[in-house]
């Protein structure tokens, strides 16, 4: 029997457990077993990645394969894991040595033409890592600048498993971007609303930059139209930006839902605004087995603006 194994991250919120992913090639009827409590959809990676290793041109394996994640009773969801899968069962094939993948946490789907396409969560799964001891992590191409917020791990970053098998074959690939340049870099936030756009209101101007200066919970009543909402959103403004430990959490919130952070830190102040038919899940966020944050979380180190 053949094995060999790689590193993913089961996320649950902002919290993140490492998975060790091993795979198995032994004698048997040609199949793939895939267990450790996976989902719908990561359970459906035994046929994505089959297909992507086919479109890479190379072969799956012709024996009986077993795939597990461990610990297997961590429930596990998503489809993050392809990248580890194939990592693992590239090397328990001996078509790349074990070394790199055994020493690395992957993250990234794969499609069928052998792709790899970004996933959401991939800042607050590398931090996990980071904290386990893990020194190499192997993110989609398109997310190396957002993987390399994370100091203190080696990132690489992969379009395609073609570029996955040069990186677990320690060749460097071309067109990496230098990390201590991501590290330092800002997500530009744009122009900002101003207070200065305000007519009038005096009272109600100095109230938001009390409200401002203290940190405190501020209440706005008045008729339709007269300028609460416009109020509102000039009160992210007049915050500093936030030190780097904050704009960290932030920025690994905003990930769990997508958020494009290829420009760096989130260092300004979020501000969320909910419609007033929001749900209750939209406003405080959940999930059957996947957690996701809702309007409440995304304005955290911010300004919420319930209306």
């Amino acid at each position: 029997m053949s094995t060999a194994s790689s590193w993913s991250v089961a996320l649950l919120g902002m919290e993140g457990t490492l998975v060790e992913v091993e795979a198995a090639i032994g004698a048997g009827l040609p199949r793939t077993v895939l267990v450790g409590l996976p989902d719908a959809a990561l359970y459906e990676a035994r046929d994505r990645c089959r297909a992507a290793v086919a479109g890479a041109g190379l072969s799956w394996p012709s024996q009986l394969l077993t795939i597990n994640l461990t610990p297997a009773s961590l429930p596990k969801a998503g489809s993050h894991y392809d990248l580890a899968i194939v990592a693992a069962v590239l090397a328990a094939a001996g078509v790349v040595p074990r070394g790199i993948a055994s020493a690395s946490v992957l993250v990234g789907e794969v499609g069928l033409d052998g792709r790899v396409r970004p996933v959401s969560g991939v800042l607050p799964a590398l931090l996990a890592a980071r904290e386990a001891g893990i020194e190499t992590a192997i993110v989609p191409a398109p997310q190396i600048r957002e993987a390399q917020l994370v100091s203190g791990i080696t990132i690489w970053g992969v379009a395609c498993l073609d570029d996955l098998i040069e990186v677990l074959h320690g060749r460097p690939v071309l067109g990496q971007p230098d990390q201590d340049a991501a590290e330092g870099a800002t997500t530009s936030a744009g122009p900002r609303p101003d207070l200065a756009d305000v007519r009038g209101q005096t009272e109600a101007c100095w109230a938001v930059e009390v409200a401002a200066a203290g940190g405190h919970h501020i209440f706005l009543h008045g008729a339709p139209g007269v300028g609460k909402s416009m109020l509102a959103e000039r009160l992210p403004g007049l915050l500093p930006d936030l030190p780097d430990e904050h704009a960290l959490e932030v920025s690994a919130l905003h990930s769990l839902v997508g958020a494009e952070l290829s420009g760096g830190l989130i260092r300004r102040p979020p501000f969320s605004c909910p419609h007033h038919n929001a749900s209750i899940a939209a406003l405080v966020g959940g999930g059957a087995r996947i957690a996701r944050p809702g309007a409440v979380s995304l304005a955290h180190r911010g300004v919420l603006f319930l209306d």
